[in-house]
């Protein structure tokens, strides 16, 4: 099915691209979200009229997004409290909604799903980097110390 995106989709094209894609990922994805529509004569024309409102929506949040990231490393380190038992290992593990409730504590809101844990939940306490995803184009790295209870 052939769509033109209506902003970056990561691994698929930026603004204004006309992909193909399948319709399953089209309908229940980007239609739904607002990030593509399908690649008619008239939704390329309407799309080449709204070109300007949409490369300023899109400066608009990367500008919000760049903000949130200077409230981040301006944070330093991030703590987390969680119960544990001997040897330092927790009794449950600290996920994406907990760093983003910590986060949030602090003064900057994040969201769970912008927490990217590739190791999966944190088992034990100690120090660690986390990547917070904060737009198509922008992560920041945190610190975040995991301590026992």
């Amino acid at each position: 099915m052939q769509v033109i995106l209506l902003e970056k989709v990561v691994n698929l094209g930026k603004m204004g691209e006309q992909v193909n894609v399948r319709p399953g990922y089209a309908r229940n994805f980007l239609f739904p979200q607002g990030k593509a529509s399908t690649a008619t004569a008239a939704n390329v024309k309407l799309f080449e009229a709204r070109r300007a409102e949409l490369e300023a929506n899109a400066k608009l949040a990367m500008d919000a997004a760049a903000l949130r990231k200077d409230a981040l490393i301006a944070l330093g380190v991030v703590r987390v409290k969680a119960p544990s038992g001997d040897g330092g290992k927790l009794f449950g593990s600290v996920g994406g909604a907990d760093i983003a409730n910590a986060l949030t504590g602090a003064g900057v809101k994040v969201e769970k799903r912008e927490v990217r844990l590739p190791e999966g939940n944190i088992r034990h306490a100690g120090e660690f980097t986390v990547v917070i995803h904060l737009h198509t184009d922008l992560n920041v790295e945190i610190n975040l110390v995991v301590e026992a209870e």
